[in-house]
């Protein structure tokens, strides 16, 4: 399985940006129906975190640094899941990774995609 994440870059502060994780290198024909992807983030000097989770039967969960200001997710068709980040501030800076795995509890074992770099600066 590969996760191909993109969409990153430089945005002003209160602006938009629209992540997306595509993924392939798989048997079954809609991956998201087994799967639940799972974006992350880690800023320079912090540890990373989890952000949101869609889970294979479509439930979504957020962070509170995110929550209503980003949105998860999927396009069973297409096997890719977007995160809508809206508002954003500096101190979303990360690079951002989207991972895969049976449910939202991801960890280290399970699928990771290479990471988009999204820099909220004026």
């Amino acid at each position: 399985v590969q996760l191909q994440a993109s969409g990153g870059g430089l945005v002003q502060p209160g602006g938009s940006l629209r992540l997306s994780c595509a993924a392939s290198g798989f048997s079954v024909e809609y991956f998201l129906d087994y799967y639940a992807i799972g974006w992350f983030r880690q800023a320079p000097g912090k540890e990373r975190e989890g952000t949101s989770c869609i889970s294979p039967v479509g439930n979504t969960g957020y962070a509170d640094s995110v929550k209503d200001r980003f949105t998860i997710s999927r396009d069973n068709a297409k096997n890719t899941v977007y995160l809508q980040m809206n508002r954003l501030k500096p101190e979303d800076t990360a690079v951002y990774y989207c991972a895969a795995g049976s449910s939202c509890n991801l960890n280290e074992n399970d699928y990771w995609g290479q990471g988009t770099l999204v820099t909220v600066s004026s």
